[in-house]
């Protein structure tokens, strides 16, 4: 198993060509190349699928598992327009291309945060790829708050949200990784993460121009992540219609989906003892369990 912590994932791209611009989305693949993708794994907001490295390496002496940077974020080249966006449509879009690209059985759906809900939104439009889905603490907000979060009004009060002001007035450039690792460690999103996850995130978080360091999530397309709330979560829980296992946090979770969700008999949610919304980071176990079972 130690072994297998350090392994380094092959890279691949999948191209995508959607309403919202033609590119390539990169993905890490772990595992056996020989065998069918057993587990898709979405990363959240502002972050990338290689700061999940230590979280998903393990599981490649047993399992295929390939993880998608979104749009926006990490080594994916897509075009991104933060203006105008109303919710999460461009990432579901660009999640079916991904599964579309499969050629295997259905497989194992699973992310965090933002990147649980996107893959949800995907596996709605595409259930016959999902065998079954795991939430890592998806950003699924009350019923009453989502239908609030579609109205118009909502959009010009977007930016007054504690999470896209913060996101806006984030440090964008740094003098080198070094300089970066400095100023993360230790303090707000990455308070507790071991270092090795922390320059995995850096690894693919920075891309490297001719005098610095740019972050690969620009913060107007992360402020936009935020604000963009008018996608229907619930809705896609409902038509999904494969079992659907949701792990959230004890301690500011953004999962608001009740231990037994009306309606949603295939649902089932646990809360994770002690876990913050980064118990993927903090508690790599529980997380990395919940995916193997589910797939194996």
């Amino acid at each position: 198993m130690d072994a297998l912590r350090l392994t380094q994932p092959r890279r691949i791209t999948v191209p995508v060509a959607n309403r919202w611009g033609e590119g390539e989305m990169a993905v890490l693949d772990f595992g056996d190349p020989k065998r069918p993708v057993d587990l898709v794994f979405v990363h959240a907001n502002g972050f990338n699928a290689m700061t999940y490295r230590s979280l998903l390496a393990p599981l490649s002496g047993a399992l295929r598992v390939w993880a998608p940077d979104l749009r926006g974020h990490g080594a994916s080249v897509l075009p991104v327009e933060p203006r105008g966006r109303r919710g999460w449509s461009d990432h579901r879009d660009d999640l079916i291309a991904l599964l579309d690209a499969l050629d295997g059985p259905p497989a194992v759906l699973a992310g965090h945060s933002m990147g649980a809900t996107a893959v949800l939104l995907a596996a709605a439009e595409r259930p016959e790829r999902a065998s079954r889905l795991v939430l890592l603490d998806p950003v699924i907000w009350t019923r009453w708050s989502q239908a609030m979060l579609r109205l118009p009004l909502f959009d010009r009060m977007a930016r007054r949200i504690p999470l896209v002001r913060g996101a806006l007035r984030r440090r964008a450039v740094f003098d080198s990784r070094e300089q970066a690792l400095a100023a993360y460690r230790g303090r707000g999103a990455f308070r507790g993460w071991p270092d090795a996850m922390l320059v995995d995130y850096l690894s693919d978080g920075l891309v490297e121009t001719e005098a610095s360091f740019a972050l690969a999530c620009p913060p107007e397309w992360e402020a936009s992540n935020y604000a963009a709330q008018a996608h229907d979560p619930w809705g896609a829980l409902k038509r999904v219609g494969r079992p659907v296992r949701i792990l959230k946090a004890a301690h500011g979770s953004t999962c608001h989906v009740p231990e037994r969700p009306h309606g949603l008999p295939h649902v089932s949610v646990e809360t994770v003892a002690d876990g913050t919304h980064f118990f993927p980071m903090l508690h790599a176990d529980v997380a990395r369990d919940a995916l193997f079972d589910a797939a194996v």
